[in-house]
């Protein structure tokens, strides 16, 4: 079988109401490329019939593959799929696809030879933010802040979700993830400032979708308490 040259991975959880919607548009616009290329669905144990309309897809198209996980978090489905693809780039994907998913092309236009992490970013000059409550923007914005301060200065949207990574130094970055939470990101993008590895931020047209998993006051809470953690480790190693 030829090696991928790109892989999508895409963490699921309880996402039956649009996970079709998602891998119709995903695998439409990879079906044109003239790369080789798959599909990973990383579903993190869902309760709701994500996984058996994930499987019905892939039956019928067998570049689109499932991962079945036990349930602990998007952290933890993030790192299993990463691990799992076998592309030379891996790039990260919500299922909500809140990107235009042709925008892609704006990851991989990038001269990524000598750049080992593209983060799409929704705070870039270029960027569009569309239908978004200015209420969590505000929210989005302190979280942000706080991650600068302490532990990735100069990065100004680390918790959009699409990423690409390279495959040289995917399982470097996600055999040490540790946190299995949304402040996952923000650990493994430490990781790759700590091994000296390069990260640039990519303009991206981004679009609110209602159905988000993350709740704000709780999971903030949980966020922030994982970022102070980061800190910390730097801290004693230093």
């Amino acid at each position: 079988m030829t090696q991928p040259f790109l892989s999508v991975v895409i963490p699921a959880y309880n996402e039956e109401a649009r996970i079709e919607a998602t891998l119709e548009q995903v695998h439409s616009y990879l079906s044109l490329q003239s790369y080789p290329w798959e599909v990973v669905v990383a579903d993190d144990g869902s309760i709701d019939g994500t996984a058996e309309l994930v499987a019905a897809f892939a039956s019928e198209n067998p570049l689109v593959r499932l991962l079945t996980l036990e349930h602990r978090g998007k952290g933890w489905a993030v790192k299993q799929g990463m691990l799992a693809a076998a592309g030379s780039y891996r790039f990260l994907c919500d299922a909500d696809l809140s990107m235009p998913v042709e925008q892609i092309e704006r990851f991989l236009e990038q001269e990524i030879g000598g750049i080992d992490i593209l983060v799409g970013s929704r705070e870039l000059p270029q960027s569009r933010r569309i239908g978004e409550p200015a209420r969590r923007h505000l929210m989005g914005r302190v979280f942000n802040l706080l991650i600068r301060m302490l532990a990735l200065p100069g990065i100004r949207d680390t918790q959009c979700g699409f990423k690409l990574f390279r495959a040289q130094t995917t399982a470097a970055l996600f055999e040490r993830q540790t946190l299995w939470g949304f402040a996952f990101d923000v650990e493994v993008l430490y990781l790759a400032r700590q091994a000296g590895l390069v990260v640039r931020e990519v303009a991206i047209d981004w679009h609110y979708r209602e159905g988000s998993k993350v709740r704000p006051f709780r999971d903030a809470a949980a966020m922030a308490r994982d970022v102070i953690k980061i800190r910390w480790r730097l801290w004693v190693r230093k």
